[in-house]
């Protein structure tokens, strides 16, 4: 198993682009499914969750072609035979089961094992199974398994009992080749959403209403190939605007879109840092001495304050001067990163769905693992700042989400070795 071993640093100064979106990629990679023909993606990151992602739907009979140095992958998916995923695959990652509503449409049946994924608490996948269901098909669980059956799937009018970012996306695409109109309502309205629409529409879809809480889908007999450049990565642009927060630095961030990262700037001008829009992308930085304050936060479904940036923010807090609430409304189980910022002397309570979090001084570098993607994140831009070396475990949790941010973090000052 590979760790990092860092420093503490000096401010970290410079410029750093922001990649396409990991949680944008992977329902791309699966809508790609839904056509005969090839479909070209670009701006892809080089990541373990996408090389997963890669792997399922080469096992699904789909002809992939990645250029990682360009970040460009051609899927030329043809005639599919086979429609069950593999468990060795779908256990490494939750979003492999946004498999289920592309194959359904073009199979009429899938077979997808019960999904992994970072252990961040309970997410079950039965508004999933109720889109399915509610299209026309009929579900059965057997040996571990989610089987998903339909001759031909008919729109329907959907409501979510909580506006999913996965079921929003597996129902709208099953609904793209049923025959009829589908309304969801109370869908999720995140940017990777409103992404995975606009690459359904380049291909032949006929999607309205994505980006807002209704959407309408009316089927269409058959997509075309495409292609899509996928969106910027707000969550990696958060976590490099808390790096520049956490050193005291100044950094800035090109290929954002300021819209996606408008609760993260929020909440850092709250903590005493400025945020500028650029000609290129935002900068971030203090100005005078620049000592962070305490703010509270409370996770929130888009366009509130994000689950993803919830770890990161918190070692950014662990320093500030007051005392910090941060409330997890999403995940029940999203506090693992408190444990190993304990060990480097951060001040946390838990009380049920709310950390407690006291400034101190200075975090201390100590020995710890990433326990999940963005604890992981939130431990690196700890131990930044930290007095002494610290190190890092099991970062493969980091690299599922992160590409090269050791490489990209010590181009801007900071002292990362990854060894084994």
């Amino acid at each position: 198993m590979e760790k990092f071993i860092i420093k503490p640093c000096a401010s970290l100064k410079g410029s750093v682009r922001i990649g396409g979106a990991k949680n944008a990629v992977l329902p791309v990679l699966a809508g790609a499914l839904l056509t005969e023909e090839a479909c070209t993606i670009r701006d892809v990151p080089n990541l373990s969750d996408v090389e997963t992602m890669g792997e399922l739907l080469i096992s699904l009979g789909v002809s992939l072609d990645w250029n990682r140095e360009n970040g460009i992958i051609t899927a030329s998916v043809g005639e599919l035979k086979c429609c069950e995923a593999k468990y060795n695959l779908v256990g490494k990652l939750r979003a492999s089961f946004l498999i289920m509503g592309p194959l359904l449409a073009r199979l009429g049946e899938v077979r997808v094992p019960l999904p992994g994924g970072c252990a961040i608490g309970t997410r079950p996948v039965d508004l999933h199974l109720k889109g399915m269901a509610a299209l026309g098909a009929q579900i059965e669980q057997t040996h571990g398994y989610m089987i998903a059956k339909a001759k031909k799937l008919k729109g329907a009018k959907i409501y979510l009992d909580f506006p999913s970012v996965g079921a929003t996306e597996n129902i709208l695409m099953a609904a793209v080749l049923a025959e009829g109109q589908t309304i969801v309502e109370n869908c999720a309205i995140e940017p990777e959403i409103v992404d995975l629409a606009n690459f359904l529409n380049s291909a032949g879809a006929d999607i309205r209403g994505a980006g807002t809480d209704t959407v309408k889908i009316n089927g269409v007999k058959h997509l075309k190939g495409t292609d899509h450049t996928v969106i910027p990565d707000r969550i990696e642009a958060g976590t490099y605007m808390v790096a520049a927060a956490i050193t005291k630095g100044d950094l800035h961030l090109t290929n954002v879109v300021t819209d996606h990262v408008k609760p993260v700037t929020a909440k850092l001008k709250e903590v005493n840092m400025q945020v500028k829009e650029t000609a290129q992308g935002i900068r971030v930085f203090y100005e005078g001495d620049g000592q962070s304050v305490a703010s509270d936060i409370k996770t929130l479904p888009y366009p509130g304050f994000p689950t993803d940036m919830q770890a990161p923010f918190m070692s950014l807090l662990a320093t500030a001067s007051g005392t910090s609430v941060i409330t997890e409304s999403i995940f029940e189980n999203r506090f693992m990163q408190v444990g190993e910022l304990k060990r480097m002397g951060a001040d946390i309570k838990i009380e049920s769905r709310s950390a407690v979090v006291e400034g101190v001084p200075r975090l201390m570098g100590a020995q710890v693992r990433a326990t999940d993607l963005r604890a992981g994140a939130a431990l690196v831009l700890a131990a930044l700042q930290a007095e002494g070396t610290t190190e890092i475990g099991d970062i493969f949790h980091i690299d599922r989400g992160y590409q090269g941010l050791d490489v990209q973090l010590n181009r801007l000052g900071a002292s990362i070795t990854r060894c084994v």
